[in-house]
Protein backbone atom coordinates (compact mmCIF):
# COMPACT_ATOMS: atom_id res chain seq x y z
CA UNK A 1 0.00 0.00 0.00
CA UNK A 2 1.14 3.51 -0.95
CA UNK A 3 0.56 6.40 1.48
CA UNK A 4 0.67 9.56 2.08
CA UNK A 5 1.02 11.06 5.30
CA UNK A 6 -0.16 14.87 5.55
CA UNK A 7 1.39 16.61 9.27
CA UNK A 8 2.80 19.23 10.75
CA UNK A 9 6.88 19.05 10.46
CA UNK A 10 7.63 20.25 13.99
CA UNK A 11 8.16 18.71 17.52
CA UNK A 12 4.27 18.86 18.80
CA UNK A 13 2.44 15.84 19.38
CA UNK A 14 0.78 15.59 16.07
CA UNK A 15 3.56 15.79 14.12
CA UNK A 16 5.84 13.27 16.29
CA UNK A 17 2.63 10.46 15.99
CA UNK A 18 2.62 11.17 12.67
CA UNK A 19 6.14 10.68 11.78
CA UNK A 20 7.03 7.45 14.07
CA UNK A 21 3.75 5.80 12.17
CA UNK A 22 4.97 6.53 8.87
CA UNK A 23 8.04 5.42 9.64
CA UNK A 24 6.82 2.18 11.61
CA UNK A 25 4.90 1.46 8.15
CA UNK A 26 7.96 1.74 6.26
CA UNK A 27 9.70 -0.42 8.12
CA UNK A 28 6.82 -2.89 7.39
CA UNK A 29 7.42 -2.33 3.80
CA UNK A 30 4.80 0.27 3.00
CA UNK A 31 5.51 3.54 0.64
CA UNK A 32 5.09 6.17 2.90
CA UNK A 33 5.19 9.52 1.54
CA UNK A 34 5.47 12.75 3.88
CA UNK A 35 4.11 16.33 2.13
CA UNK A 36 4.55 18.98 4.44
CA UNK A 37 6.26 22.62 4.84
CA UNK A 38 9.48 20.89 6.11
CA UNK A 39 11.11 18.26 6.69
CA UNK A 40 9.26 16.76 9.97
CA UNK A 41 12.09 16.63 12.93
CA UNK A 42 11.76 13.07 14.02
CA UNK A 43 11.71 11.73 9.85
CA UNK A 44 14.76 9.74 9.44
CA UNK A 45 14.54 9.78 5.14
CA UNK A 46 16.97 6.86 4.89
CA UNK A 47 14.55 4.21 5.05
CA UNK A 48 13.88 3.14 1.04
CA UNK A 49 10.14 2.94 1.99
CA UNK A 50 9.78 6.59 2.69
CA UNK A 51 9.60 9.81 0.42
CA UNK A 52 9.43 13.55 1.59
CA UNK A 53 7.68 15.47 -0.32
CA UNK A 54 8.24 19.68 -0.20
CA UNK A 55 5.28 22.59 -0.14
CA UNK A 56 7.13 25.62 -1.67
CA UNK A 57 5.01 28.30 -1.59
CA UNK A 58 5.37 31.32 -4.25
CA UNK A 59 6.07 34.53 -2.88
CA UNK A 60 4.72 37.52 -4.77
CA UNK A 61 4.17 40.91 -3.93
CA UNK A 62 -0.06 41.17 -3.68
CA UNK A 63 0.13 38.27 -0.85
CA UNK A 64 -0.31 39.47 2.76
CA UNK A 65 -0.23 36.07 3.78
CA UNK A 66 1.37 33.10 1.60
CA UNK A 67 -1.17 31.28 0.09
CA UNK A 68 -0.38 28.06 1.97
CA UNK A 69 -2.95 26.17 1.48
CA UNK A 70 -3.11 26.24 -2.16
CA UNK A 71 0.34 25.19 -2.45
CA UNK A 72 -0.57 22.44 0.00
CA UNK A 73 -3.94 20.93 -2.14
CA UNK A 74 -1.27 21.33 -5.48
CA UNK A 75 1.54 19.00 -3.88
CA UNK A 76 -0.81 16.36 -2.93
CA UNK A 77 -2.55 16.27 -6.21
CA UNK A 78 0.97 16.13 -7.80
CA UNK A 79 2.34 13.54 -5.29
CA UNK A 80 -1.05 11.12 -5.70
CA UNK A 81 -0.78 11.63 -9.47
CA UNK A 82 2.90 10.60 -9.64
CA UNK A 83 3.49 8.09 -6.94
CA UNK A 84 -0.21 6.60 -7.87
CA UNK A 85 -0.95 6.83 -3.39
CA UNK A 86 -3.26 4.35 -2.69
CA UNK A 87 -4.68 6.50 0.56
CA UNK A 88 -4.17 9.86 2.38
CA UNK A 89 -3.69 10.30 5.87
CA UNK A 90 -3.90 13.81 7.19
CA UNK A 91 -2.64 14.62 10.93
CA UNK A 92 -5.30 17.30 11.69
CA UNK A 93 -8.29 18.76 10.13
CA UNK A 94 -6.61 22.35 9.43
CA UNK A 95 -5.06 22.51 6.58
CA UNK A 96 -4.49 18.80 5.95
CA UNK A 97 -7.81 17.36 5.82
CA UNK A 98 -9.04 20.22 3.96
CA UNK A 99 -6.74 20.56 1.16
CA UNK A 100 -6.67 17.01 0.63
CA UNK A 101 -10.11 17.32 0.06
CA UNK A 102 -9.93 20.11 -2.55
CA UNK A 103 -6.95 17.70 -3.96
CA UNK A 104 -9.37 15.36 -3.75
CA UNK A 105 -11.61 17.58 -6.16
CA UNK A 106 -9.14 18.18 -8.95
CA UNK A 107 -8.07 14.51 -9.01
CA UNK A 108 -11.93 13.66 -9.26
CA UNK A 109 -11.91 15.97 -12.63
CA UNK A 110 -9.93 13.51 -14.08
CA UNK A 111 -11.60 10.63 -13.15
CA UNK A 112 -9.52 9.65 -10.16
CA UNK A 113 -10.04 9.56 -6.74
CA UNK A 114 -8.17 7.87 -3.15
CA UNK A 115 -9.77 7.69 0.09
CA UNK A 116 -8.66 10.26 2.85
CA UNK A 117 -8.11 9.79 6.54
CA UNK A 118 -8.54 12.19 9.35
CA UNK A 119 -6.77 11.71 12.14
CA UNK A 120 -7.50 14.41 15.36
CA UNK A 121 -5.20 15.46 17.83
CA UNK A 122 -6.40 17.72 19.95
CA UNK A 123 -6.15 21.90 19.32
CA UNK A 124 -7.28 21.43 16.04
CA UNK A 125 -10.87 20.78 17.92
CA UNK A 126 -10.59 22.11 21.10
CA UNK A 127 -8.94 25.53 20.02
CA UNK A 128 -8.48 26.54 16.68
CA UNK A 129 -11.20 24.25 15.46
CA UNK A 130 -13.72 26.42 17.32
CA UNK A 131 -12.90 30.08 16.48
CA UNK A 132 -15.37 30.93 14.16
CA UNK A 133 -13.24 32.09 11.53
CA UNK A 134 -11.97 28.00 10.72
CA UNK A 135 -15.16 26.14 12.73
CA UNK A 136 -17.50 25.32 9.80
CA UNK A 137 -14.21 24.42 7.66
CA UNK A 138 -12.95 22.05 10.25
CA UNK A 139 -16.47 20.59 10.70
CA UNK A 140 -17.03 19.83 6.93
CA UNK A 141 -13.47 18.45 6.30
CA UNK A 142 -13.98 16.02 8.87
CA UNK A 143 -17.52 15.37 7.34
CA UNK A 144 -15.72 14.64 4.19
CA UNK A 145 -13.04 12.44 5.45
CA UNK A 146 -13.70 8.65 4.60
CA UNK A 147 -12.09 7.83 8.03
CA UNK A 148 -11.87 9.69 10.62
CA UNK A 149 -10.02 8.68 14.09
CA UNK A 150 -9.20 10.71 17.33
CA UNK A 151 -6.31 10.07 19.76
CA UNK A 152 -8.77 9.67 22.91
CA UNK A 153 -11.91 8.85 24.19
CA UNK A 154 -12.35 12.96 25.68
CA UNK A 155 -10.87 14.34 22.22
CA UNK A 156 -14.01 11.93 20.66
CA UNK A 157 -16.35 13.54 22.86
CA UNK A 158 -15.28 17.07 22.30
CA UNK A 159 -15.35 16.94 18.45
CA UNK A 160 -18.88 15.78 19.13
CA UNK A 161 -19.70 18.75 21.38
CA UNK A 162 -18.73 21.28 19.74
CA UNK A 163 -19.31 20.15 15.96
CA UNK A 164 -22.08 18.69 13.86
CA UNK A 165 -20.41 15.33 12.93
CA UNK A 166 -22.45 13.05 10.75
CA UNK A 167 -19.04 10.85 10.37
CA UNK A 168 -18.28 8.12 12.96
CA UNK A 169 -15.32 8.41 14.79
CA UNK A 170 -12.27 5.47 16.16
CA UNK A 171 -10.72 6.39 18.91
CA UNK A 172 -6.86 4.79 17.83
CA UNK A 173 -5.11 5.99 20.85
CA UNK A 174 -1.31 8.00 20.34
CA UNK A 175 1.47 5.23 21.13
CA UNK A 176 4.79 5.60 21.83
CA UNK A 177 8.10 2.34 20.74
CA UNK A 178 9.19 1.15 24.44
CA UNK A 179 12.23 0.29 23.05
CA UNK A 180 13.86 3.61 22.42
CA UNK A 181 13.68 3.62 26.21
CA UNK A 182 15.86 1.22 27.29
CA UNK A 183 17.22 1.62 30.50
CA UNK A 184 19.90 3.82 30.81
CA UNK A 185 23.46 2.12 32.09
CA UNK A 186 25.57 5.29 31.45
CA UNK A 187 23.68 7.93 32.13
CA UNK A 188 25.32 10.30 35.35
CA UNK A 189 22.76 11.44 37.59
CA UNK A 190 25.35 13.69 39.20
CA UNK A 191 25.26 15.91 36.46
CA UNK A 192 22.08 17.16 37.63
CA UNK A 193 21.39 16.29 41.63
CA UNK A 194 23.04 15.53 44.67
CA UNK A 195 22.61 11.87 45.95
CA UNK A 196 20.25 13.44 48.65
CA UNK A 197 18.16 15.40 46.16
CA UNK A 198 14.79 13.95 44.28
CA UNK A 199 14.72 14.84 40.62
CA UNK A 200 11.47 16.71 38.71
CA UNK A 201 10.97 17.31 35.62
CA UNK A 202 8.61 18.94 32.90
CA UNK A 203 8.71 18.93 29.10
CA UNK A 204 6.73 20.95 26.94
CA UNK A 205 6.65 23.50 23.97
CA UNK A 206 6.24 26.15 27.06
CA UNK A 207 2.64 27.55 25.58
CA UNK A 208 0.12 29.00 28.09
CA UNK A 209 -1.77 25.88 28.19
CA UNK A 210 1.20 23.96 29.71
CA UNK A 211 0.57 26.71 32.62
CA UNK A 212 5.18 26.62 33.43
CA UNK A 213 4.33 29.36 35.42
CA UNK A 214 2.36 26.58 37.93
CA UNK A 215 5.27 23.76 37.40
CA UNK A 216 7.48 26.57 39.39
CA UNK A 217 5.31 27.10 41.93
CA UNK A 218 4.34 23.38 42.12
CA UNK A 219 8.52 22.71 42.61
CA UNK A 220 9.21 25.74 44.90
CA UNK A 221 6.13 24.12 47.50
CA UNK A 222 8.01 20.92 46.88
CA UNK A 223 11.57 22.28 47.39
CA UNK A 224 10.63 23.79 50.76
CA UNK A 225 10.03 20.39 52.39
CA UNK A 226 12.16 17.58 49.73
CA UNK A 227 15.74 18.39 48.43
CA UNK A 228 15.24 18.62 44.98
CA UNK A 229 16.41 20.12 41.42
CA UNK A 230 13.69 20.94 38.61
CA UNK A 231 14.51 20.25 35.05
CA UNK A 232 12.69 21.80 32.35
CA UNK A 233 12.87 21.21 29.04
CA UNK A 234 11.72 23.15 25.76
CA UNK A 235 11.44 26.36 24.48
CA UNK A 236 8.53 28.78 23.75
CA UNK A 237 6.76 31.91 24.51
CA UNK A 238 6.37 31.56 28.52
CA UNK A 239 10.05 30.76 28.72
CA UNK A 240 10.01 34.87 30.07
CA UNK A 241 7.88 33.51 32.75
CA UNK A 242 10.73 31.26 33.93
CA UNK A 243 12.67 33.86 33.95
CA UNK A 244 10.67 36.22 35.91
CA UNK A 245 10.25 33.63 38.29
CA UNK A 246 14.15 33.23 38.92
CA UNK A 247 14.60 37.09 38.92
CA UNK A 248 11.81 36.81 41.90
CA UNK A 249 13.06 33.62 43.62
CA UNK A 250 17.22 34.16 43.03
CA UNK A 251 17.26 31.14 46.37
CA UNK A 252 16.01 28.57 43.17
CA UNK A 253 18.58 29.59 40.83
CA UNK A 254 21.38 26.95 41.08
CA UNK A 255 18.01 24.21 41.66
CA UNK A 256 16.47 24.94 38.43
CA UNK A 257 17.79 23.92 34.96
CA UNK A 258 17.14 24.87 31.84
CA UNK A 259 18.02 22.49 29.08
CA UNK A 260 15.94 24.04 26.16
CA UNK A 261 15.27 21.73 23.36
CA UNK A 262 17.51 18.11 23.62
CA UNK A 263 18.64 15.19 21.63
CA UNK A 264 18.55 12.74 24.86
CA UNK A 265 14.92 13.26 26.63
CA UNK A 266 14.76 9.75 27.13
CA UNK A 267 18.34 9.36 29.03
CA UNK A 268 17.10 12.22 30.72
CA UNK A 269 14.08 10.87 31.96
CA UNK A 270 15.22 8.13 33.05
CA UNK A 271 16.93 9.95 35.43
CA UNK A 272 13.32 11.48 36.97
CA UNK A 273 11.40 10.77 40.01
CA UNK A 274 8.50 12.49 38.87
CA UNK A 275 7.15 14.60 35.65
CA UNK A 276 4.90 17.61 36.43
CA UNK A 277 1.92 18.04 33.97
CA UNK A 278 -0.27 20.63 35.03
CA UNK A 279 -1.82 21.55 31.60
CA UNK A 280 -4.95 23.22 31.27
CA UNK A 281 -5.51 20.64 28.03
CA UNK A 282 -4.69 18.03 26.99
CA UNK A 283 -6.01 15.72 24.49
CA UNK A 284 -3.90 12.87 25.32
CA UNK A 285 -0.86 13.61 27.22
CA UNK A 286 1.81 12.35 24.63
CA UNK A 287 4.96 13.42 27.01
CA UNK A 288 3.25 12.15 30.32
CA UNK A 289 2.66 8.73 28.26
CA UNK A 290 7.20 9.16 27.35
CA UNK A 291 7.66 9.87 31.26
CA UNK A 292 5.97 6.91 31.89
CA UNK A 293 8.04 4.85 29.86
CA UNK A 294 11.32 5.97 31.75
CA UNK A 295 9.78 4.63 34.48
CA UNK A 296 8.73 8.22 35.72
CA UNK A 297 5.27 8.61 37.73
CA UNK A 298 3.43 11.47 36.90
CA UNK A 299 1.66 14.70 39.21
CA UNK A 300 -0.91 16.18 36.43
CA UNK A 301 -3.98 17.93 35.87
CA UNK A 302 -6.80 16.00 34.44
CA UNK A 303 -7.46 17.89 32.10
CA UNK A 304 -8.88 16.48 28.75
CA UNK A 305 -7.42 12.90 27.36
CA UNK A 306 -4.78 13.04 30.58
CA UNK A 307 -6.95 10.02 32.80
CA UNK A 308 -6.96 7.82 30.22
CA UNK A 309 -3.09 7.40 30.43
CA UNK A 310 -2.24 8.74 34.24
CA UNK A 311 -4.19 6.88 36.61
CA UNK A 312 -5.16 8.19 39.80
CA UNK A 313 -3.12 6.40 42.59
CA UNK A 314 -1.33 4.05 39.99
CA UNK A 315 0.80 5.77 37.64
CA UNK A 316 1.20 9.15 39.85
CA UNK A 317 -1.66 11.67 40.73
CA UNK A 318 -4.15 14.01 39.21
CA UNK A 319 -5.98 17.08 40.82
CA UNK A 320 -7.98 19.92 38.97
CA UNK A 321 -6.98 22.29 36.68
CA UNK A 322 -5.13 25.11 38.92
CA UNK A 323 -5.12 23.42 42.21
CA UNK A 324 -1.16 24.13 42.43
CA UNK A 325 -1.29 23.37 46.32
CA UNK A 326 -2.87 19.55 45.49
CA UNK A 327 -0.45 18.87 42.69
CA UNK A 328 2.31 20.13 45.59
CA UNK A 329 1.37 17.91 48.31
CA UNK A 330 0.69 15.04 46.37
CA UNK A 331 4.64 15.34 44.78
CA UNK A 332 5.81 15.54 48.11
CA UNK A 333 4.10 12.40 49.39
CA UNK A 334 4.92 10.41 46.39
CA UNK A 335 8.89 11.38 46.98
CA UNK A 336 9.02 11.17 50.55
CA UNK A 337 7.77 7.14 50.23
CA UNK A 338 10.02 5.45 48.44
CA UNK A 339 8.25 2.34 48.57
CA UNK A 340 5.13 3.99 46.70
CA UNK A 341 7.69 5.66 44.47
CA UNK A 342 9.29 2.78 43.68
CA UNK A 343 6.19 1.09 43.17
CA UNK A 344 4.69 3.53 41.07
CA UNK A 345 7.91 3.61 38.86
CA UNK A 346 6.80 0.11 37.71
CA UNK A 347 3.39 0.58 37.29
CA UNK A 348 4.31 3.93 35.18
CA UNK A 349 6.29 1.59 33.00
CA UNK A 350 3.46 -0.75 32.27
CA UNK A 351 1.27 1.65 31.56
CA UNK A 352 3.30 2.61 29.10
CA UNK A 353 3.66 -0.94 27.71
CA UNK A 354 -0.07 -0.70 27.23
CA UNK A 355 0.14 1.94 24.69
CA UNK A 356 3.34 0.31 22.60
CA UNK A 357 3.51 0.59 18.95
CA UNK A 358 3.61 -2.61 18.59
CA UNK A 359 -0.20 -2.69 20.18
CA UNK A 360 -1.74 0.10 17.84
CA UNK A 361 0.52 -0.26 14.55
CA UNK A 362 -1.90 -3.12 13.56
CA UNK A 363 -5.04 -1.33 14.84
CA UNK A 364 -3.94 1.30 12.00
CA UNK A 365 -3.00 -1.39 9.36
CA UNK A 366 -6.54 -2.93 9.49
CA UNK A 367 -8.12 0.56 9.81
CA UNK A 368 -6.28 1.45 6.55
CA UNK A 369 -7.18 -1.68 4.63
CA UNK A 370 -10.93 -1.38 5.87
CA UNK A 371 -10.94 2.03 4.50
CA UNK A 372 -9.66 1.15 1.35
CA UNK A 373 -12.31 -1.78 0.82
CA UNK A 374 -15.15 0.15 1.96
CA UNK A 375 -13.66 2.91 -0.40
CA UNK A 376 -13.44 0.40 -3.24
CA UNK A 377 -16.60 -1.27 -2.85
CA UNK A 378 -18.09 2.10 -2.71
CA UNK A 379 -16.93 3.67 -5.94
CA UNK A 380 -18.29 -0.02 -7.86
CA UNK A 381 -21.16 0.61 -6.37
Amino acid sequence: MKIGILCYPTYGGSGIVATELGMSLAKKGYEVHFISSNLPARLDITNPNIFFHKVNVQTYPLFQYQPYDIALSSMIYRVVNLYKLDLLHAHYAIPYAYAAFTAKQMLKEEGKDVPLVTTLHGTDITLVGQHPSYKHAVEFSINQSDTVTSVSESLKADTLKFFNIVKDIKVITNFIDNKDFKECNDCQRSQFANDDEKILIHVSNLRPVKRVEEVLQIFKAVHKKVKSKLIIIGEGPDMEKVTQFLEENPELIDKIKLLGKVNDLYRILHLSDVFLLPSEQESFGLAALEAMAAHTPVISSNAGGIPEVNIQGETGFLAEVGNVEAMANYTIKLLRDEKLLEKMKKNAKAQAIRFDLQNILPIYEEMYANTLKDFRAKAKS
